[in-house]
């Protein structure tokens, strides 16, 4: 576990978990949004944003969580030695958009840009949660089970599944 990719649907506990593992294995974690967004929430150009990711891509250990664009999460995908897929119920990504957005206001969601707006994010995330679900997940689901005897990977698809993620990560690492 040196390369690992966490994806999902808006709302699923990307970045926290990310942020976890990181705690758990002292991998470097690299939320997207960091590199696609400055400060208050204004996207980096297309250019800059691609060729911090691709830089990303070729250091030799990560935690890379979000989306990015359409080309950068297959290549990321690829490139990661395990994969986590964050594959929860539809009201539970809108249960946590909606729960990130109550905490806001005292605390600074995972990842989250400094200075960016919540209520906007909070609205695109709600708009982007259907989309992906009904989008994205058939393709997610498909390229795990077919990357399943290469890659390790870490489908998870429920709050019980990411507490037992946790425990299989802190297993794995002291057998080590």
């Amino acid at each position: 576990m040196k390369k690992v990719a966490v994806f999902g649907n808006a709302g699923g506990g990307k970045s926290t978990l990310s942020q976890n593992l990181a705690q758990i294995t002292g991998l470097p974690w690299v939320p997207l949004d960091s590199l696609q967004y400055k400060p208050g929430g204004d996207m980096v150009l297309p250019e800059q944003f691609r060729a911090a990711h691709d830089d990303l891509l070729g250091q030799d250990c990560w935690i890379i969580d979000g989306f990015g664009t359409f080309k950068t999460l297959w290549e990321r995908l690829e490139v990661a030695d395990t994969l986590v897929y964050l594959d929860l119920p539809v009201l539970q990504h809108t249960w946590w958009v909606t729960k990130r957005f109550l905490q806001g206001g005292w605390v600074s969601p995972a990842g989250w840009p400094k200075g960016s707006p919540l209520l906007q994010g909070t609205f695109n995330s709600y708009r982007i949660i259907w989309l992906c679900h009904t989008k994205l997940t058939p393709k997610y689901r498909d390229y795990v089970s077919q990357v399943r005897g290469t890659k390790q990977v870490f489908h998870l698809r429920s709050p019980r599944d990411i507490t037992e993620f946790y425990k299989s990560v802190t297993t794995l690492l002291s057998e080590e």
